[in-house]
């Protein structure tokens, strides 16, 4: 297996290119800085593991949801590099990246990952572990205002770590729902490596037939174009 992976919908700039059970990678914590640094990342990998962009055989897309202009800036590097290399993308959660890192590290049975969405609201996956040991969606991935969960609160899904930076930007959203979480470990961006993880999951797409996951669509219309 050949895949490289990248992701920029968070604060985190990482990427991670697997060369059968070797995996290179890179990570980078930078506001504003995912244009300078991504396509350098990506080279550095590539020439550590002395492949080029033809010998993989797809790349694997952490396509949010997160920052829009984080996501599209991942996203049309993506579609680039494919359309280049005549390879296929594979879409995969972010948020997922973040439970499948405390899935393996920590051995986790369910987590709760929240990314800030701004306007006092997170990007919430809730996620148990699979018998493969990666993270499964307990329900759609969403906006979710900083209250009680409802999952949570009704007892619907299993006492979860909580992860992503979205509990550290809205204290309150911890609050609501510290009975029901079993705690609140330092794992705040999805890493390159677990997307990797997750593509096993994932299906491969053509480019041109990518759909970011934005879930809040209203940020890239201009003003004058949203309703009331």
């Amino acid at each position: 297996m050949k895949r490289l992976a990248l992701d920029t919908s968070s604060l985190a700039c990482t990427v991670a290119l697997r060369i059968g059970d070797e995996i290179f990678e890179r990570h980078e914590e930078q506001a504003r800085e995912h244009t300078r640094l991504l396509m350098p990342m990506i080279r550095s990998v590539l020439d550590e593991a002395r492949v080029s962009f033809t010998d993989l055989d797809a790349i694997v897309l952490g396509n949010g949801p997160g920052s829009f202009i984080g996501m599209r800036i991942a996203a049309s590097v993506a579609q680039g590099l494919a359309y280049g290399a005549g390879l296929k993308i594979i879409p995969v959660s972010s948020l997922a990246a973040v439970a499948a890192e405390l899935m393996d590290r920590l051995e986790a049975k369910a987590v709760a990952v929240a990314q800030d969405a701004h306007l006092h609201e997170v990007y919430l996956g809730l996620y148990e572990r699979g018998a493969d040991g990666l993270p499964r969606p307990i329900s759609d991935e969403r906006l979710q205002a900083t209250g009680a969960i409802d999952e949570l609160s009704r007892g619907e899904a299993h006492l979860m770590l909580a992860a992503g930076q979205g509990w550290e930007r809205y204290p309150g959203l911890f609050a609501a729902n510290e009975q029901w979480l079993a705690g609140k470990p330092h794992v705040l961006y999805p890493r390159a490596r677990y997307l990797l993880s997750l593509s096993a999951l994932g299906s491969a797409i053509d480019p041109g037939d990518l759909k970011p996951a934005y879930l809040r669509h209203k940020v890239a219309e201009k003003p004058a174009q949203r309703g009331p």
